[in-house]
């Protein structure tokens, strides 16, 4: 039946025996040992024969099924079913991948075969992850991984190379068969050392491979993806723009190679070593496909322009930007005291990108700072987002100095596309090694409570056109916030008004808003008495001017009845304020629905959290 020229009853002869295996399997009965036999056969040494791919079949097929029961003799029944086929894996991996492309007339049938043996490859490392299963053929990606490399670089079809960078990519993160698990997929899994070892080889391979050229042999561009196929009408013109699936999968592949790494043991001196050499290979081959093209004094900001189109790998590489930054300043602080030392090192988490202040800044403009779309991400059944908060928020209670000072290049920025980000900390950081006797703006925006001594020195070289961009842009930020403001909240996935208590929360909320809003005047108000009059008649005129611009009804925390006036760059109103403003109502909206036990679990430690951050926030804005 297998060789019937009908291919429709073939594959039905072929699915008809899998369930039967399958029912063999769970029934207890032995299986055929004539089967079996004609599956090691098949299996032996590659062959253009058809029987390869439906042997093939039939074994995802039936291991597909063992994952999808619900019984809790699955890993006993594998184990049974995997146990004749071992070792003859291993010899199909070897015959299979040492094929040369270029010699087969008919390359249809070989992309079969690896795509029909590359599903069963990960089914074989899923049921290692989440069955705890041991053997020889759920290794040999592992053991063996240039193999599968070598695919990568042959003149094959787009669409396989795709299928090998994504499969490699979701053994790097141990994600292989979660599609395939009934019900949720532990967070938190058991320290596996031998799995340690073997993902440590992997990343190895990668770098290896990255080294020798494995990005610049990527083909990023390709044929438009649509429904009917990949053919475009004569007289539509169709300009091909990049696979944003390979730039993801790729990005993720030498972030995560490098944090594997990292983690098992590496001095600091070679992990900025390390950083320098791969971040820049993989910034080199992402440039020439973002569009508009990155910025160099911007290079945080890869990330947020690489996966803005998929959340889960955005969360995914935000984290393991995250881990490297951790564990790298960890290593750093034990070896350097100097403030200098420091200083280059802050340079180079920005030089490299992945400085994890600057990638969640990006991130929270990506969002407009709308605390639903934060709290849609913490109520979701995946918890990658949750785990990522959580280390951000701690990170950001004892690196709050460093947070404020990258706020303010922020703004910055914003007022002015010239003036830049990662490329103003360099040039500055230079500038203090090279002249010692030249004040630093950087080094007085090192303590935020000095921020308007730097105020004063960036008032006398700023101009009368750059003060009035800043109060426009802020204005125009506003009515945007506003002008958008509905349509979030309709878009959420929980409406936070409709509740029986909803008018005494929005009193509740008002309160606070008007809290901080007072606290925030005082301020103004106490610095506005230190500076000039003929200055405070232009900025009350700016002020009165923006406030036209605003709707009375408006009640967004920085709807300008805060001043922001030339010499007032450091105020709240900017980066930092709206981020703290974003905390606030997140924590507003999760004690809602925790207080109606409608939050899915026990939300009081991020509460906490959130509750320091704001309370740092204020502190660090009283004036002394």
């Amino acid at each position: 039946m297998f060789q019937n020229s009908d291919k429709l009853l073939s594959h039905m002869a072929a699915k008809c025996l899998a369930l039967l295996l399958y029912f063999q399997l769970k029934e207890k009965i032995t299986l055929s040992n004539s089967w079996i036999s004609f599956c090691q056969k098949n299996l032996s040494e590659y062959s253009e024969s058809d029987k390869v791919v439906h042997c093939l079949w039939m074994l995802t097929f039936v291991i597909k099924e063992i994952f999808k029961d619900t019984c809790s003799q699955k890993t006993e029944i594998l184990k049974q079913f995997l146990t004749p086929f071992d070792t003859i894996f291993e010899v199909f991996y070897n015959s299979l991948f040492s094929q040369h492309f270029e010699n087969h007339q008919d390359t249809s049938k070989l992309i079969n075969s690896l795509i029909c043996f590359l599903e069963l490859l990960e089914l074989l490392i899923a049921s290692r992850i989440h069955l705890k299963l041991h053997f020889t053929c759920q290794r040999m990606l592992f053991l063996k991984p240039s193999c599968v490399f070598d695919v990568i670089t042959w003149p094959i079809q787009a669409f396989v190379k795709r299928k090998f960078i994504i499969f490699i990519k979701k053994c790097l993160l141990c994600k292989v068969g979660e599609d395939l698990c009934r019900g949720s997929v532990p967070t938190f899994m058991a320290p596996d050392h031998p799995l340690d070892v073997d993902l440590l080889a992997l990343a190895d391979a990668v770098l290896q491979a990255v080294d020798l050229g494995f990005l610049r042999a990527l083909s990023v561009y390709g044929k438009p993806s649509c429904f009917g196929g990949d053919e475009v009408q004569p007289g539509c013109e169709c300009v091909p723009g990049p696979d944003h699936v390979i730039l993801r999968a790729a990005s993720l592949l030498i972030i995560r190679s490098l944090e594997i790494k990292f983690q098992n043991g590496a001095s600091a001196n070679e992990m900025k070593v390390d950083l320098q050499r791969f971040m820049s290979e993989l910034l080199t081959f992402l440039k020439p496909h973002l569009q508009p093209s990155l910025r160099s004094h911007n290079l945080c900001e890869w990330l947020s322009r690489v996966f803005i189109e998929q959340d889960d790998d955005m969360l995914e590489a935000a984290k393991t930007a995250m881990g490297i930054y951790l564990k790298l300043t960890r290593e750093c602080e034990a070896t350097e005291s100097l403030t200098q030392e420091k200083e280059m090192w802050n340079h180079h988490t920005h030089e490299n990108g992945y400085n994890p202040h600057c990638i969640f800044l990006f991130f929270l403009k990506n969002i407009g700072f709308d605390s639903t779309v934060l709290l849609d991400f913490l109520i979701s059944s995946e918890t990658c987002f949750l785990e990522y908060f959580v280390r951000y928020l701690k990170l950001l209670q004892k690196d709050w100095d460093n947070f404020f000072t990258i706020c303010k290049y922020f703004d910055i920025t914003e007022s002015k596309d010239n003036v830049n980000i990662c490329c103003c900390i360099s040039s500055l950081v230079q500038d203090r090694s090279s002249n010692q006797t030249e004040p630093s703006p950087l080094a007085v925006l090192g303590n935020h409570r000095d921020a308007h001594a730097w105020v004063s020195w960036a008032s006398e070289a700023s101009s009368e056109p750059l003060n009035h961009a800043v109060m426009s842009e802020e204005a125009q930020a506003t009515l945007q916030a506003n002008s958008l403001s509905p349509q979030r909240t309709s878009q959420s996935l929980v409406d936070y008004e409709t509740s029986d208590d909803s008018e005494e929360e929005s009193t509740d909320q008002r309160l606070a808003n008007s809290r901080l809003t007072s606290l925030h005047q005082e301020a103004m108000k106490k610095i506005q008495d230190t500076i000039g009059t003929s200055r405070d008649k232009k900025e009350l005129s700016l002020e009165s001017q923006s406030r036209s611009l605003v709707p009375k009804e408006s009640n967004t925390p920085f709807s300008v009845d805060c001043d922001i006036g030339p010499n007032n760059i450091a105020s709240k109103v900017g980066i930092s304020y709206r981020t703290v403003k974003c905390f606030e109502e997140l924590q507003g909206a999760i004690y809602r629905l925790q207080k109606k036990n409608l939050f899915p679990y026990n939300p009081t430690a991020l509460l906490k959290l959130l509750k320091h951050i704001e309370t740092i926030y204020n502190r660090s804005m009283t004036p002394l």
